[in-house]
């Protein structure tokens, strides 16, 4: 569509339509499928988060805007939570900000910290999200891609290094990585921090799923600052509460950083959604002073799902890619002789009653994971299993 004979959409956005997860969630509505598309539960959460959203609501808590940095409860829970969990100390008043979710954190900083024409490295395949919030800030995307090399997804230091140029303003590292389930380890991300100070790079970290690793430890690039003392004004740390405690619709997210990266954040951030999330942000702050039990047993939850899904799709003749962490399964589906992920996934719903998303969609080059297809596994385990028989069912007989 034009006006006045220009397109409507702006060019940076003009390759960005509707998602492959809203495409995806429609088509399962549409055939009643199992949804192991789109990564949200099929369950709420802990009972006192939501409860203590009500008392929020009932109190009068947060139902007119909250102050632009974040609720002081949150704040104060945000740095007490990576002080507990990781060793970091925040400022709660300097160096937190609440966000919409990690998807307008990831935004705002992009738009605060990226000149147009910038290069930004980002470790493929990404989130989609990435890809436009670099195109809205003008930057220009460089992807380093995570290859399959004995059962996991692995990032080539050699190759992360080419990529930086003069024009390089900053990485964006996702770990746990979604789609694939890799969690960096310990030396690629001592490699990045190093890489990042000795080219004086600013990073992003995606760190969603932090609590969900069932493989080795997550750590946060930002605590390698006890290393490389340069990297404390380098790093941007992204988390949220949607995937620790199952309530992804209320978008509460938050950054941690240094004070005048915060800041810089914290501009573009206020013209975006303002605040948001009143009541929710009061609730989350209980929710990140739960018991240890919590969130190990979250993670024993999931991994149980995991290995459900995983065995169930190996039955069916997929190559599984084993996730360290996240709840998402890459598999192939060139053992089953299918040539083209996106044509799978489209059919899948009516062949067998399962939604699932194809990962070439996180590629700028999709013929780089023509029949890669990821699955998500943070639903109930009887659907899982139902899905698990559905599709072995179907693939082999």
């Amino acid at each position: 569509m034009t006006a006045m004979g220009r397109p409507l959409l702006n060019r940076r956005l003009a390759e960005f339509g509707t998602t492959i997860f809203a495409e995806m969630s429609a088509l399962a509505q549409r055939t009643g499928a199992i949804n192991l598309g789109q990564g949200f539960p099929d369950t709420d959460g802990p009972e006192e988060v939501r409860e203590a959203a009500v008392r929020a609501l009932r109190d009068g808590r947060g139902n007119q805007y909250p102050p632009g940095p974040g609720v002081p409860e949150l704040r104060q829970a945000v740095a007490d939570h990576q002080q507990r969990f990781h060793g970091l100390s925040h400022d709660p008043d300097t160096e937190v900000l609440i966000t919409a979710g990690a998807t307008e954190a990831i935004a705002a900083t992009l738009l605060a910290l990226l000149e147009p024409g910038d290069e930004v490295i980002a470790l493929e395949p990404y989130y989609d999200s990435y890809a436009a919030g670099i195109a809205m800030a003008g930057g220009l995307r460089v992807p380093v891609t995570l290859r399959p090399y004995e059962g996991r997804f692995r990032l080539d230091l050699d190759e992360l290094r080419a990529a930086v140029t003069p024009r390089t303003r900053l990485i964006l590292l996702n770990t746990p990585h979604n789609p694939t389930g890799t969690v960096l380890t310990p030396e690629e991300l001592a490699a990045v921090a190093e890489l990042a100070c000795e080219r004086e790079l600013l990073v992003v970290t995606d760190e969603v799923y932090e609590h969900l690793v069932f493989e080795g430890d997550h750590l946060p690039l930002a605590t390698f600052a006890s290393r490389h003392p340069d990297l404390r004004d380098r790093v941007v740390t992204i988390s949220s509460a949607g995937k620790t405690f199952s309530y992804t619709g209320w978008k509460v997210g938050w950054v941690t950083a240094a004070p005048a990266l915060i800041s810089a954040v914290r501009s573009a951030k206020q013209y975006l959604t303002y605040v948001s999330a009143g009541p929710f942000q009061y609730a989350v702050a209980e929710a990140l002073r739960l018991p240890d039990t919590y969130f190990t047993d979250l993670r024993a939850d999931l991994r149980q799902k995991r290995d459900i899904l995983a065995d169930g799709l190996r039955a069916a003749g997929f190559e599984v890619y084993q996730p360290a962490g996240t709840y998402f399964i890459t598999t192939d589906i060139a053992p089953l002789g299918e040539k083209d992920a996106y044509d799978f996934c489209r059919a899948l719903p009516e062949r067998c009653g399962v939604v699932a998303v194809p990962n070439s969609v996180f590629y700028d080059n999709p013929d780089t994971a023509r029949t890669h297809v990821r699955f998500a596994f943070c639903k109930r385990a009887e659907v899982l299993t139902e899905a698990a028989t559905r599709l072995r069912t179907t693939f082999t007989h």
